[in-house]
């Protein structure tokens, strides 16, 4: 059935020029497919780009970014995020697109897919395009349907808003390097942190396939210098993978600068197979502790080690930080009047923005209780683990752990069960 439906799909390809022929109950049949079908993938992020403006041109990239949740000035970004097609000569086991899976298949046309962006643009639906395929026929057969598509869009409608292009494993060099010229962003998926289980739940995928796009992204951006590197995603919980395991293969992709970001997503059944968990709920909070992991590891000078003491997963229960703290109180408290940078960012609940505003304050004038208030410096947390001129602002005789993880680890739960109703911002 699917192969019959692909070869009908191409035949229909060479002959489609226009959208029109299609009517409205079909484009919007297609839509509904090919939007439920992307929704699983989280690889979408503010690419930083700058692009000047045609003088009849739509949209614009600036350099707070658009992304499919929340840009950097805190504003919801809206993306048409959709797969030109779920149709897939892979079986990946995981994935709801499979070959063998029975589900409504269907394709957007080069055409179609700029005619949409352009329209939902205009009715400020979007502000721009995520844009991701099943494998049909070939590798290089897509990724060249899937540029035609960006192409119009840059060419025909000087469209400069954002686009995130999916690289499809496989594609030659030559359209990869289209696709990262084209694009404000592009991504290749990893999807499990070691081979071994890659190659039981993906039997067509390996890493020298899958690492080859992340390669030649980074010999582009040496060689030209034009944008960020590419974006991955790895699957948590639908291998045996520790988080450590995860974050070991993250780190080694940041250090090696094949990837800007590594998203975590958390697995979600959609398929029954023997080779998959059994699991009532996806691995949110797991999730979560890893992208707050990953944080430290990149901007707040912390090592893999340190995350990781005995165990080799991260605590469900509190955050990697106030983990890591109450592991070592042996290093608190931190005299704000005195520590540097490095000092302060691990305190729970200052990070960066708080630690620099601290050093500048410190020297216009003496800090005060009042006056770090007044700065926005939150202090719930911070409070147990600081001193401000020799003085502790937790108003306790002592200063244990049982103290601490009373006070704070029901409410970082409780915190993250509300964030998490409005987690989903994705179309």
């Amino acid at each position: 059935m699917l192969k019959e439906f692909s070869q009908g799909v191409n035949q229909n390809l060479s002959k489609r020029s226009s959208p029109q022929v299609l009517t409205k109950k079909d484009l919007l049949s297609k839509l509904s497919i090919l939007a439920i079908s992307a929704r699983y993938d989280n690889s979408c992020s503010s690419s930083g780009a700058r692009r000047e403006s045609h003088p009849y041109g739509l949209g614009n990239t600036h350099l707070s970014g658009i992304c499919h949740t929340w840009s950097a000035d805190g504003r919801c970004i809206s993306l048409l995020k959709i797969l030109m097609t779920n149709i897939c000569i892979n079986d990946c086991k995981y994935c709801v697109n499979r070959i063998k899976n029975d589900v409504p298949r269907a394709i957007l046309t080069p055409e179609e897919i700029a005619y949409l962006t352009v329209e939902f643009y205009r009715r400020n639906y979007i502000e721009g395009l995520f844009l991701s395929s099943g494998i049909i026929k070939d590798p290089d057969y897509t990724m060249e349907l899937m540029l035609r598509a960006v192409k119009l869009l840059r060419k025909k409608y000087y469209f400069n808003g954002y686009i995130h292009l999916k690289l499809i494993p496989g594609a030659s060099r030559e359209l990869v390097a289209e696709a990262f010229l084209l694009a404000d962003r592009v991504s290749s998926n990893l999807e499990i942190a070691k081979e071994e289980n890659l190659k039981c739940l993906a039997p067509q995928k390996s890493f020298s396939l899958l690492y080859t796009p992340l390669r030649i992204v980074r010999e582009l951006y040496k060689e030209k210098n034009l944008k960020t590197p590419a974006s991955t995603q790895l699957i948590v919980g639908a291998t045996p993978e520790t988080d450590k395991d995860i974050l070991s293969l993250a780190k080694e992709l940041y250090q090696k600068k094949l990837v800007r970001r590594v998203y975590y997503s958390a697995y979600i059944p959609v398929n029954e197979d023997k080779d998959l968990p059994a699991i009532n709920e996806p691995p949110f909070l797991r999730e979560h502790r890893l992208y707050q992991a990953d944080w430290l590891l990149r901007f707040y000078g912390f090592s893999l080690e340190e995350l990781f003491a005995e165990e080799e997963f991260l605590s469900l229960e509190m955050d990697p930080k106030l983990a890591w703290s109450l592991r070592n109180l042996h290093f608190f408290p931190i005299e704000l009047t005195k520590a540097d940078y490095w000092e302060l960012v691990r305190v729970p609940g200052i990070g960066p923005v708080s630690a620099k505003k601290i050093i500048r304050a410190r020297k216009e004038g003496p800090l005060t209780e009042e006056s770090l208030k007044k700065l926005g410096i939150p202090l719930k947390r911070a409070k147990y683990f600081i001193t401000l001129r020799g003085k502790p602002l937790f108003k306790t005789t002592k200063f244990s752990e049982k103290i601490i993880k009373n006070q704070l680890v029901e409410t970082q739960l409780n915190l993250f069960k509300e964030l998490s109703v409005y987690a989903d911002c994705s179309l």
